[in-house]
C-alpha cells in the first residue's frame, strides 16, 4: 500500500485547527477555524477525489476522536467523506484507546510501535492508506520515510502560530509536484500533489560566474 497524507496548510505551514475554534486547542492555540472563511466556491473540491482514492484510513487518536464526533452525524449517502469515514476500514494509532472506545464502523486500534505497525500495513497489497490531519503521526511517518504522497490544499492565510506540517527538525526530503491547481473562485487556494523523490537530503549546489557567464555547479 502507498501512504498518502492529506491536510490543509496555511502559507506559513500551519495545519492545526483549520475547521473550528475548538478543533484543537492544544498548546494554547486560539486561532482555530482559519480555513472556514476560505472554504466556499470550490475551494474544497479536491477532497471528494482524495477520499475516492482511499483503500483505508489511518488516523492519530486526537484526529480520530474529533472526526468521529463530527462525521458520525453526517448520514447523507452522497457525501463521499462521510461514507468513507463511517463505513470504510480505519486504523487509529493509540496505546490508550480501548477497543470499546474505538467503536466507529470498521476500526482497528494499532498499539505499540506505531512506525513498525504502519510499516507492516504498507507492505500489504492494496491501494492508498490515507492519513488525514493527525499532525504528530504525520511527523513520525515523515521522519521514518514512509510517506509516499502528500496532497495539500494551501490557503492564502498566515496563521502565525500553531502546529506546522514540516516543523523545525524534520528529516530533509525532496518531492516532485505531480498535480497542481489554483482552485477557482473563493480566495484562490492551491491544490498540490507531491510525490517523494528523495529522502535524507535535499542535495546542494551553488550559482557561480565563470568566464563572465552565470552557471551552476
Amino acid at each position: 500500500m502507498e501512504i498518502s497524507v492529506h491536510t490543509f496548510v496555511s502559507l506559513d505551514g500551519v495545519m492545526q485547527g483549520p475547521g473550528g475554534f475548538e478543533e484543537d486547542r492544544s498548546n494554547g492555540f486560539d486561532r482555530g477555524g482559519w480555513l472556514v472563511p476560505h472554504s466556499t466556491e470550490g475551494q474544497l473540491d479536491p477532497i471528494g477525489e482524495w477520499f475516492g482514492r482511499a483503500e483505508a484510513i489511518l488516523l492519530g487518536r486526537t484526529t480520530f476522536e474529533m472526526m468521529r464526533g463530527y462525521w458520525s452525524q453526517v448520514t447523507d449517502p452522497d457525501n463521499i467523506v462521510a461514507t468513507a469515514l463511517n463505513t470504510w476500514k480505519k486504523y487509529v494509532v493509540s496505546d490508550s484507546l480501548a477497543d470499546a472506545d474505538a467503536a466507529w464502523g470498521d476500526t482497528t486500534v494499532l498499539r505499540g510501535d506505531a512506525i513498525e505497525q504502519v510499516r507492516k500495513l504498507k507492505e500489504q497489497p492494496g491501494g492508498e492508506l490515507q492519513v488525514h490531519g493527525s499532525w504528530q503521526l504525520v511527523r513520525s511517518l515523515h521522519d521514518a520515510g514512509l510517506v509516499d504522497v502528500y496532497r495539500l490544499i494551501q490557503v492564502p492565510v498566515v496563521v502565525g502560530e500553531g502546529k506546522r506540517l514540516f516543523a523545525e527538525g524534520a528529516v530533509p526530503a525532496t518531492y516532485r509536484i505531480t498535480e497542481s491547481q489554483v482552485l477557482a473562485g473563493g480566495s484562490g487556494a492551491i491544490s498540490l500533489t507531491l510525490r517523494q523523490a528523495g529522502f535524507g537530503s535535499t542535495g546542494a549546489g551553488e550559482f557561480v560566474v565563470e568566464d563572465g557567464q552565470e552557471g551552476v555547479r
